[in-house]
């Protein structure tokens, strides 16, 4: 099987009616390009936890059984019958796996475009990329600098246009600092340069003193651990010296959104002259962008009147910049991809390894400092 042969790879995940995921490992056909379009050979693409979302929907891990042969192997899990109707938007239809990926272009159409990419290593973002081959446009890959691998710029898409994403936003919106949790993460160590190197304000929240230490190693000035008994004072006194009025939370559901807000709200009632009943009159926002904890976000409304909280979106934020200033974020991101949005993995796995059980626990846990690549084209 290969390129040679005209077929690839391909990892699909499906939810069934009856409350059933099954991962499976297909053969495809490898499309022929058109004028405009290329055959990239993958070999590198990360496992982001948005990727997890569609890799493994809302099946609990802990039941998954491997099935199949050696040469199609194929996971089980069962899907809890009350998450059920999350999954309704999807279900038993095989979908492909992976938002971003890197690899070598090896065979191209026949535009001017297309034909200038052959050999090159490029990074892609589009979908589909758990496959040894993926066919897109010429115009959707970005060619990496020389001397860079596939593995050093199979993040380059999703976290590192995120982190620039967060500081834009805060820009945009006219805040002057920045609140990230689950901050010890790629993403976060990328943010925290992006921040010291543009001497913007950030106040990392982590869940432990291995978190803290990680970010203290790259210059990391406020960082709070959000299980110390004065969590809540740790951050208080960070926002009065930051001035951070503006958060991206990773974690989604329980108390922290709440107490974010709760610490902004006590931060602006210090600095403030002139009392209100109504709290204090700086808008203090929260964006949840990941679901790290899936309960209900729990709120105690300790914060006044001027708040809000809300969703973001990568691909959204991006449509709403418009395409001149997207490309000026990824410009950066080449221009600094072995520095300031350089990836770390744990673990580098074959399409095959993806599927073994204790893979499985391992990156479906998100665990800070844990980060999976998957090489579709890695024998084994």
């Amino acid at each position: 099987m290969g390129f040679e042969n005209k077929t690839g790879l391909q990892l699909r995940s499906l939810i069934k009616k009856s409350g059933e995921l099954e991962l499976s490992l297909v053969k495809v056909a490898i499309p022929e390009p058109a004028a405009d379009e290329v055959v990239v050979r993958i070999e590198a693409t990360p496992i982001n936890p948005s990727d997890l979302g569609l890799l493994l929907g809302a099946a609990d891990i802990k039941t998954a059984k491997l099935s199949g042969t050696s040469d199609a192997p194929a996971v089980i899990a069962t899907v809890p019958e009350s998450a059920m109707k999350a999954m309704a938007g999807r279900l038993d239809e095989s979908m492909p796996v992976g938002n971003e990926g890197a690899g070598v272009v090896v065979k191209a159409g026949a535009s001017d475009a297309a034909q200038a990419l052959l050999g090159k290593t490029v990074a892609m973002i589009g979908g589909a990329m758990y496959a040894q081959y993926r066919c897109l446009k010429a115009a959707d890959c970005l060619v990496l600098p020389a001397g860079t691998t596939p593995a050093e710029g199979a993040s380059c898409f999703v976290n590192p246009l995120t982190s620039l994403g967060m500081v834009e936003t805060m820009r945009r919106e006219g805040h002057k600092a920045l609140v990230h949790t689950a901050a010890a993460s790629n993403l976060g160590q990328m943010l925290n340069k992006i921040c010291l190197k543009d001497r913007v304000g950030l106040v990392n929240i982590v869940r432990n003193s291995q978190q803290e230490d990680i970010l203290r190693l790259i210059g990391a000035k406020h960082v709070c651990n959000s299980v110390a008994p004065t969590f809540m004072a740790d951050l208080t006194k960070a926002l009065v010296e930051t001035g951070a009025t503006l958060a991206f939370d990773a974690i989604g559901g329980g108390k922290l959104a709440g107490q974010i807000l709760t610490c902004m709200e006590a931060a602006a009632s210090k600095t403030a002259k002139v009392y209100s009943r109504y709290g204090s009159t700086v808008h203090k926002q929260v964006y949840i962008y990941g679901s790290l904890d899936p309960r209900p976000i729990e709120l105690d409304r300790a914060f006044g009147m001027a708040w809000g909280i809300g969703g973001w979106l990568l691909f959204s934020f991006l449509q709403k910049i418009g395409a001149v200033e997207a490309r000026k974020l990824r410009e950066r991101v080449v221009a600094e991809l072995k520095t300031t949005f350089a990836s770390h993995y744990t673990q580098v796995v074959s399409l095959r390894e993806a599927f073994q059980l204790q893979n499985i626990a391992a990156y479906s846990k998100r665990a800070t400092g844990e980060k999976y690549l998957i090489n579709p084209n890695k024998a084994g």
